[in-house]
């Protein structure tokens, strides 16, 4: 008994002393700017926005982004659990993904997503929508992402772009 006791109190000791330094204040302090897209990556976003007669507001990182309702209610943190519905399209109009086909609203923890998504959601309040132009290194970048059922696949080096509506903030 005194043996397990021991081995409970020495692992706790460990695991406490591995926390100091990255308690989730210090990953809750994120600096959207801190990151920044190349100019090539935000040149063809500008260029795309530009061809389809948009209009949209340059983010520090290099992403853009058009509010469509600001919302009234909380505005998410990237430690935030948000619920939202998403329609995620790529630059020719092709649909990747909508929350719509795993079942409604969907809830993520804001910093497990993409950080175009991280820039561009705290932005809004609860009850906004907003659009997201994301370069590739804020979204998937160099990487393919594969087709899901019913939905084209990503290529690298993907420009994406985001209809986001905020649902809830917890």
């Amino acid at each position: 008994m005194l043996k397990n006791l021991t081995i409970v109190v020495l692992a706790s000791l460990f695991l406490s002393s591995c926390l100091k330094g990255t308690d989730a204040g210090d990953m809750c302090n994120y600096d959207p700017c801190q990151f920044k897209a190349s100019n090539n990556e935000i040149q063809a976003v500008q260029t795309y926005l530009t061809n389809n007669n948009i209009e949209a507001v340059q983010h520090c990182s290099g992403m853009f982004y058009k509010i469509e309702n600001a919302g009234t209610g909380t505005t998410p943190g990237v430690c935030s659990s948000i619920t939202v519905n998403y329609v995620g399209s790529l630059t020719n109009g092709n649909k990747f993904d909508e929350s719509s086909a795993h079942g409604g609203p969907q809830t993520f923890i804001l910093r497990q997503v993409v950080a175009g998504w991280q820039n561009g959601v705290p932005l809004i309040k609860e009850g906004g929508r907003i659009r997201l132009f994301i370069p590739p290194s804020l979204g998937y970048g160099n990487r393919e992402m594969p087709a899901q059922t019913g939905y084209s696949g990503i290529p690298a080096g993907s420009i994406l772009i985001f209809d986001v509506e905020l649902k809830q903030v917890r």
